[in-house]
């Protein structure tokens, strides 16, 4: 496989791999006692956001998204990856000791906006997420997770996906 530039996989994986030492030198002593952070689902957490963002009309992608002024650098992130197509980096309320979130760079308001053009897309944001969650040490199982419109509790209206792992996790989901 070759990555942007003509950049083989391996190499892309050793730079990879680098980004993600610095990062973990960097919040050391954060993974010992690494904490996460519940937010109730309930009117004033994450359900609460969904409905407000898409009573503000933000499902109709036309406002820039806190993720698209992550992208332009406008808004500060612990970014672990990015290529030409997407970006990852980490949740600011993990929900999990591992919780990082891997947007495509091209602007899609939802998954069920998608067509058959953003199939390669697609795969290469599961491609991806697989990567960094390898490279994070998720070797133990991690949970993908998806969320579409205002009940499946979406707040920013810019694709992502939530990559969470670290510990057990419980099923049903919500």
């Amino acid at each position: 496989m070759r990555w942007r530039g003509g950049t083989s996989a391996a190499a892309m994986a050793a730079v990879l791999a680098r980004g993600l030492a610095r990062g973990w030198a960097a919040r050391g002593a954060l993974r010992a006692g690494q904490r996460c952070v519940a937010v109730p689902g309930g009117p004033d957490g994450e359900v609460g956001e969904a409905r407000r963002a898409a009573a503000a009309g933000e499902e109709s992608g036309g406002q820039p998204t806190i993720f698209s002024k992550i992208i332009a650098r406008s808004v500060p992130a612990t970014i672990l990856y990015e290529d030409d197509k997407c970006l990852v980096f980490r949740d600011v309320a993990p929900q999990a000791p591992v919780h990082f979130l891997v947007i495509p760079k091209r602007p899609i308001p939802r998954i069920s906006h998608v067509g058959p053009q953003d199939t390669e897309l697609l795969g290469h944001l599961l491609v991806v997420a697989a990567r960094t969650a390898q490279a994070e040490g998720l070797a133990d199982g991690y949970r993908l997770v998806i969320n579409d419109g205002k009940h499946g509790a979406q707040s920013v209206y810019h694709l992502h996906l939530h990559v969470l792992g670290g510990r057990q996790l419980g099923w049903p989901p919500g």
